[in-house]
């Protein structure tokens, strides 16, 4: 029935938020442009899509998605690339077991974005 995310999506109060989310999705985590059109933009991530609404009014808040994660093959190269460009860093670049039997090694870490997002950077394995 389901066959995997396809998108998810926020929403910018402004031009200038838009263009600070647009920069951080496509300079520092170099996601490629699928479409841009007047009211959003899509990027690719290799595996699902970030959709941006540049149109929205109400205030951010944070609602139930916890956060989302890419995933990626150099955790620590993430986190350099959002540190360099002066976004926070809250849980820096560790490995973890993730339970069960057997467990699922992987090496995260996590960051805010330009609405205050919270992103994790998810390498499954060692």
């Amino acid at each position: 029935m389901i066959k995997g995310i396809h998108h998810i999506s926020m929403k910018c109060r402004n031009e200038e938020e838009y263009r600070k989310v647009r920069s951080f999705y496509t300079e520092i985590l170099r996601l490629s442009v699928i479409k841009e059109c007047e009211a959003c933009i899509l990027l690719d991530t290799g595996a699902g899509i970030v959709e941006i609404f540049r149109n929205d009014t109400q205030s951010l808040g944070k609602g139930v998605i916890r956060h989302f994660a890419f995933a990626v093959e150099d955790v620590q190269s993430c986190v350099n690339a959002v540190t360099a460009a002066g976004y926070e860093v809250f849980i820096a670049p560790k490995n973890v077991q993730i339970g069960g039997d057997p467990a699922l090694p992987a090496t995260i870490a996590f960051c805010y974005g330009p609405l205050g997002e919270e992103i994790e950077f998810f390498c499954q394995g060692w």
